[in-house]
């Protein structure tokens, strides 16, 4: 049975899927086996290194507190990244050379460097021209650098989201007399949306991650920064890398989790009702496109 986008496997197909299924999970086996036994000739699997996971000391002391930290700078950098990425990436598709040119530069200058040294630089103007606590320098500093390079990655993202629109859709704006931040606004921004929100995901996520960045150079405390004093404490430093990793990866399956239900709600809500618009709509919506002159006589004649 053939579908729209493929021809159905045929026997031999089927054959050749079904070896290279088992050839697969025999290697991940294989993989699995091979890392377990490693460990175990290591003495890592022993319940004294795993035992502290299993008390609360080890969460409230350690994990948790890095945890509350990764989320706050995360939660900070992709409030503030997500409307300046929007802003920017609009701003480059300006017919206007002031506003297109600055914006165009803003986003290749933060895009060209890498995000660590952003968070260093952050770090030394907080330090040497703020007034704040070490706490606060290092959040800043972290919560800078993720907005500026996540904020140009994004207004890229925002930027490729707009233009893969078809251009009748533009046109057709036009044509009613909409104008170009009336087009932008009502019509171009919420069907791109929807096909932008895989690539936001993706650099949300990248938010998360770099968030260790800042643990690792400016000594913030996050996640993999209160791993490490937890790993000294208890001597168990190859199954605390494995108990972050795992909560690393139960927060990004979270957020991807979260994006693909609101990517087909989205999908769901933006599907047409069938609705005519009348003539009083449309005057309604852009007076300018019809004069401003309609009204109704007596027995609804157009005057």
């Amino acid at each position: 049975m053939s579908s729209v986008l493929y021809d159905a496997p045929g026997p031999r197909a089927k054959r050749r899927n079904v070896i290279v299924s088992v050839v697969f999970f025999a290697l991940l086996a294989l993989l699995a086996w091979f890392v377990w036994n490693a460990m175990d000739e290591k003495n890592q699997l022993e319940w004294a290194l795993w035992k502290p996971f299993t008390e609360s000391q080890a969460w409230t002391t350690y994990l948790l507190p890095g945890l509350a930290d990764t989320l706050t700078a995360a939660a900070l950098a992709m409030v503030i990244a997500l409307p300046l990425g929007a802003i920017f990436g609009i701003a480059r598709l300006s017919d206007h050379r002031w506003v297109r040119v600055p914006a165009t530069s803003v986003i290749e200058f933060f895009r060209a460097i890498p995000v660590l040294l952003l968070m260093l630089f952050a770090n030394e103007a907080y330090d040497r021209w703020a007034d704040f606590t070490t706490e606060q320098r290092q959040l800043y500093a972290v919560v800078t650098g993720l907005v500026l390079y996540n904020a140009s990655v994004l207004a890229e993202v925002v930027r490729a989201g707009i233009l893969a629109l078809p251009k009748g859709q533009s046109e057709a704006a036009l044509a009613i007399g909409l104008r170009k931040s009336q087009t932008m606004r009502t019509i171009l921004l919420p069907q791109a949306v929807t096909a932008m929100l895989p690539a936001i995901v993706s650099q949300l996520v990248v938010i998360v991650k770099d968030t260790a960045l800042g643990g690792v150079m400016i000594g913030f405390t996050e996640l993999l920064n209160t791993r490490s004093t937890l790993a000294a404490y208890y001597a168990n430093p190859i199954p605390s890398f494995i108990v972050v990793a795992i909560i690393y990866i139960v927060l990004n399956f979270i957020l991807t989790s979260f994006a693909s239900w609101l990517e087909k709600r989205l999908r769901r809500s933006k599907r047409s009702t069938g609705a005519v618009l009348s003539a009083e709509d449309m005057e309604e919506l852009n007076p300018a496109a019809t004069g401003g002159t309609y009204g109704t006589g007596a027995g609804g004649a157009v005057i």
